[in-house]
């Protein structure tokens, strides 16, 4: 599939662009010829950051509205042939202690943007990002897409709602829907201020500024990280796929790596800082879900998608990529 051709002079409206994922999407359409509009709230707290877009400011065009805001929505949507929902509240532990704001967002913004389609852009394909934490407790990895889904917080629960209702608006509306199950991505454009967003990246940030980082329980714990390179790549392919219309996609590396060799690995690259073991934070430890790895056999097959950069590579990347730009985040 070649992405320039199929991407240029196409028009895209990017929601939440100003963000981590968001904005890298946008880099790769931009890159690939297509007419980009980043829309973007700019709620603080949220991971909005204008430097994100300094590469390509020139060549976008910027909104700012909410994508709570059902009738700014409505006119927004027109005329663009693919739409990215990026809008997030993107903290699962948030989730626990605010599920208000986290269904406004995470879930209603959604079906916001689903209505206004409906009604006023019909035929626009329609992507929304959602997280590896629908599914819950992990019964069986690699998990593939038939994995039963039991969120354990309400950051999951208002994600696996946001998919049904756009399969929903699929299956019995006819609209052009896609879903993303991301793992856990890391890489440049992400905010290093907190936790709640990217734990590599947080964990490069303390690094650098020469503090130690926390493993919690014996760190044997096995994750699936994605570069932010790849996870764009896979969000433009689907963009475009003939494919991709009504499916929902796990999107990961595809390989498991445990928590402390992922910590280690940081050290390593970093060359600062060290790493200490402490108990389960009871936030943390109740919403566990065990080991996580994706199954990423779907997307390869009708994506034609493959993640292409390994974690020390994608370390090394990110670290080069705060050590120019880190005022920017810290």
């Amino acid at each position: 599939m070649v992405l320039e051709e199929l991407l240029k002079d196409k028009k895209v409206l990017v929601i939440g662009g100003m963000g981590f994922i968001g904005s890298s999407v946008s880099i790769g359409l931009v890159n690939n010829g297509a007419n980009v509009t980043i829309m973007d709230s700019f709620l603080r707290g949220l991971g909005a950051n204008e430097f994100n877009i300094e590469d390509i400011k020139d060549q976008v065009k910027i909104n700012v509205s909410d994508v709570r805001d059902s009738d700014s929505l409505l006119t927004i949507v027109k005329g663009f042939d693919i739409i990215y929902n990026f809008a997030g509240q993107p903290a699962h532990n948030d989730s626990l202690t605010n599920p208000q704001l986290d269904m406004d967002i995470n879930l209603r913004g959604h079906l916001n943007l689903l209505q206004a389609c409906k009604n006023n852009n019909p035929y626009a394909r329609i992507l929304y990002s959602g997280s590896r934490m629908q599914i819950g407790q992990i019964e069986r990895t690699p998990v593939d897409e038939k994995h039963p889904c039991s969120p354990k917080s309400p950051y999951g629960v208002n994600k696996q709602a946001a998919e049904e209702y756009s399969l929903y608006f699929n299956r019995e509306v006819g609209l052009d829907t896609v879903v993303f199950r991301i793992a856990n991505p890391y890489g440049p454009r992400a905010q290093m201020k907190t936790s709640k967003y990217c734990i590599i990246n947080w964990f490069l940030g303390q690094l650098m500024k020469y503090e130690p980082v926390s493993v919690y329980g014996d760190g044997s714990q096995i994750r699936d990280y994605i570069f932010i390179d790849d996870l764009a790549d896979a969000f433009l392919l689907a963009g475009v796929s003939s494919k991709a219309a009504g499916q929902v996609f796990n999107i990961g590396s595809g390989v498991g790596t445990k928590f402390i060799d992922m910590v280690d690995n940081l050290v390593r690259v970093v060359d600062r800082g060290k790493k200490i073991m402490v108990p389960w934070p009871k936030d943390y430890k109740d919403i566990e879900t065990g080991d996580y790895v994706s199954d990423i056999s779907k997307a390869r097959e009708l994506l034609e998608w493959m993640p292409k950069v390994s974690m020390e590579e994608g370390v090394k990347k990110t670290f080069d990529f705060y050590t120019k730009h880190g005022k920017n985040y810290l």
